[in-house]
């Protein structure tokens, strides 16, 4: 078994991410015994890690409709000079907002420096951009773009602005970048706004969010002029957009009034963002949630997706290469039929020294065009497998693990299972997923404790201790 170094990303997430949490620096190193397994099973190469599969940024996404109120709430929450995010409804790219300390203007680079780097989480989504709308993964510029600025509130996460809803019919690209963010994201900020009007876009929204309502990552800001809110206070405004959404069927999320812009908002008068501020201040814990989760995710893709369709490519090739060397034994037995019939060949096959002397030649023969007809067969499933890996959008290189078994041992015995599937691998990715469990442990223990001692020195009535 070949060892397997860290990959350069790896060490780069331990030395940018993992200090920010000693969960997240163990959690590297789980990340690397897996990155072992799968590199001996042929699944990755030698500098390819299984991490770069989810982004190790704290990751907010913000989602507004038609008004301007998402626009203004950047402008006003990022504290800049210069507006950061235009107040037109026109805007039709995904912005990445990031931090940047070097530069004193506000800098817009084109939507491949995203593409390309896997650390955002945009990387590679050209290629399912592709897939879904041929020639559109080419035009990524169209749809992302990567802004930076030094603002204080942009340190050590990234806020995704999203296009505003709009009564235009739905663009698939958008839906499925909309969708995309969603998913990847640990916070989502979502404008009320957006549900003032019915279009497709909304419908979608809602539908995605519904999907990922349970993961309490939904934030919905409300934009009230501040004579409503002194008007009719802001627990009746919050109850009033609860029984609206949940009409939606969206019944869960936090409901924040956003503070009024009326009279305008200087630095002298910031507004008050302290109840978002709260909010923001937990993300950096769903961050290390999610990327144990992406961990435990991976195991069970090796276990129920990866090994499967490997497996099933095996038994395909083996099925489509003994069949072909049927049909040449067929050939040649229907001959062995018609010579039977014209010269009286039989009495040859039941000698005891000539009938074994044919059927070693046969067998003798038979080898090469079994082999040749296994290794065109598994050059058409290779095919495959590649095709079929951009369709699960698997790093897993599905087709290296199966051309492993393209042994002549494999092609000659009965053997389903891949190359190094054995009991010693799925007791190593056990141990991994116990691993994962136990940060998962770990990291609710910073939260609170379990108290054992006072639990169990308890009694009942009946002076059993509990």
């Amino acid at each position: 078994m070949t060892e397997k170094t860290a990959s350069k990303y790896l060490l780069n997430l331990e030395k940018h991410f993992a200090a920010d949490s000693p969960v997240l620096l163990k959690a590297s190193k789980v990340f690397q015994e897996l990155d072992q397994v799968e590199y001996d099973l042929g699944l990755i190469d030698i500098d390819e890690t299984t991490a770069s599969k989810n982004s190790w940024w704290p990751i907010i996404s913000l989602i507004g409709g038609n008004s301007t109120a998402k626009s203004r709430f950047i402008n006003n929450y990022l504290g800049s000079g210069n507006p950061f995010s235009g107040i037109q409804t026109a805007n039709h790219k995904f912005t990445v907002l990031l931090h940047s300390n070097n530069q004193a203007n506000p800098t817009t680079l084109p939507g491949t420096a995203l593409d390309v780097d896997h650390r955002f989480p945009f990387y590679q989504i050209s290629r399912k951009i592709e897939q879904g709308q041929q020639g559109e993964g080419e035009r990524i510029n169209s749809y992302l773009e990567l802004k930076t600025q030094n603002s204080e509130r942009l340190k050590s996460k990234l806020f995704i602005d999203a296009p505003n809803i709009s009564a235009a019919p739905p663009n698939p690209v958008t839906s499925l970048l909309t969708q995309h963010i969603i998913e990847s994201s640990d916070l989502v900020l979502v404008f009320t706004d957006i549900f003032d009007s019915a279009s497709p876009l909304v419908d979608e929204l809602i539908e995605s969010i519904t999907l990922h309502q349970d993961s309490n990552k939904f934030v919905y800001l409300i934009d009230t002029p501040a004579t409503l809110v002194n008007s009719s206070g802001v627990a009746d405004i919050i109850a009033s957009w609860q029984r609206k959404l949940a009409g939606f069927g969206l019944n869960t999320g936090q409901f924040i009034v956003l503070p009024s812009s009326e009279g305008g908002i200087t630095p002298q008068t910031p507004a008050d963002f302290t109840a978002i501020e709260q909010r923001i201040a937990n993300v950096g814990y769903d961050r290390t949630y999610r990327v144990l989760d992406s961990l435990e995710k991976n195991i069970r893709e090796i276990n129920n997706v990866v090994i499967p369709e490997v497996k099933q490519a095996i038994l395909q090739w083996k099925e489509r290469s003994t069949f072909s060397s049927l049909i040449v034994l067929g050939f040649i037995a229907t001959l062995a039929i018609f010579a039977e019939i014209q010269m009286g060949i039989l009495e040859l096959l039941i000698d005891p020294i000539i009938g074994p002397i044919i059927i070693m030649v046969l067998v003798i023969m038979m080898l090469p065009v079994h082999i040749v007809f296994s290794r065109v067969h598994a050059k058409v499933i290779s095919n495959q497998l590649v095709a079929r890996q951009k369709e699960l959008h698997l790093m897993e290189n599905l087709a290296g693990i199966f051309e492993k078994n393209l042994t002549f041992k494999r092609m000659m015995l009965p053997i389903s299972e891949p190359v190094g599937w054995n009991k010693k691998t799925k007791l190593r990715l056990t141990q991994i997923s116990n691993k994962t469990k136990e940060l998962v442990q770990l990291l609710n223990d910073s939260f609170g404790a379990y108290d054992e001692p006072s639990i169990t020195s308890h009694t009942d009535s009946s002076g059993f201790k509990l």
